[in-house]
């Protein structure tokens, strides 16, 4: 048995669950038995991205001891595109205290 955690998070909470599974589980398989896609029927596995410890892994990755899988939500916004943004409103600030 693998002891694991799940993780999922929205913009207004973040869930953790544990869980204990055989060892030769798929992280699609974990999902699957954590419960969380009955809890959030807005995940859909075949666009969500999932990873390991911030890395994405495919849904056959066969999970290890302690392995923290992490389903990851579409992004709202463009980082790049907010990162000029702000650096947009700082340079005005700068030239117009």
């Amino acid at each position: 048995m693998l002891n694991i955690e799940v993780i999922y998070a929205t913009p207004e909470q973040q869930e953790l669950i544990e869980l204990m599974v055989q060892s030769g589980t798929t992280l699609e398989q974990a999902i699957r038995q954590s419960g969380v896609l009955t809890k959030h029927p807005d995940i859909d596995l075949s666009t969500n991205k999932v990873g390991i410890f911030s890395q994405v892994k495919p849904l056959d990755y066969v999970l290890k001891p302690g392995d923290r899988i992490e389903i990851y939500r579409p992004l709202i916004a463009d980082p790049k595109a907010k990162r000029r943004e702000q650096a947009e409103k700082n340079k005005n600030k700068q030239l117009n205290p």
